[in-house]
């Protein structure tokens, strides 16, 4: 029983460590908050149920990081499959909003409209170095991948992002 309990508080440490990352990787991935968390739940309660037979735990984190980003992909599929269904049984036209929304916020959801557009290796990539702030050999950690896979995913992603929104840019030449 002692060594059940020395577990559980190993556990808990990790994951008050890694528990606002895993959030953030999932929301990354969804977009919408309340997904995220239900996302973020689901690979807390999988990584507890399995913490036991995690063979290296300094690894936890990045361990978690998967974990999280893979179930965030599974949702993401799954909510596009169902979104699909219901649209092929009814194809009424979505409605808009009528309100124009500030030049800022609009700059903001086209770039996340192109981070989304990426592929998810690429995605998850741009999300932990550009956005979460970590460098390519922490980033290379979580993921479990060698560093020059990294680079290149990243290289490959601001590539994609820049092709996408060079409009952007060069409106603000115009201004």
């Amino acid at each position: 029983m002692a060594a059940d309990a020395e577990l559980e508080r190993e556990f808990e440490m990790r994951l008050n460590d890694t528990a606002t990352l895993a959030f953030r990787v999932a929301y990354g991935v969804l977009r919408h908050r309340e997904d995220a968390e239900d996302v973020a739940q689901e690979a807390f309660a999988r990584a507890y149920r399995s913490f036991r037979t995690l063979r290296d735990r300094d690894r936890f984190r990045g361990w978690l990081v998967r974990m999280t980003w893979r179930l965030a992909i599974d949702r993401q599929r799954n909510d596009r499959r169902r979104i699909a269904r219901e649209q092929a049984m009814d194809p009424a036209p979505p409605v808009m909003d009528g309100e124009e929304l500030a030049s800022a916020r609009q700059r903001q959801a086209h770039v996340w409209q192109a981070v989304e557009a990426l592929p998810p290796k690429l995605r998850i990539v741009v999300i932990l170095a550009n956005i979460e702030g970590h460098n390519t050999c922490e980033v290379a950690n979580l993921l479990g991948l060698p560093e020059g896979t990294v680079k290149s995913r990243l290289f490959a992603a601001r590539k994609q992002l820049a092709e996408k929104l060079r409009w952007m840019a060069d409106d603000q030449r115009k201004r």
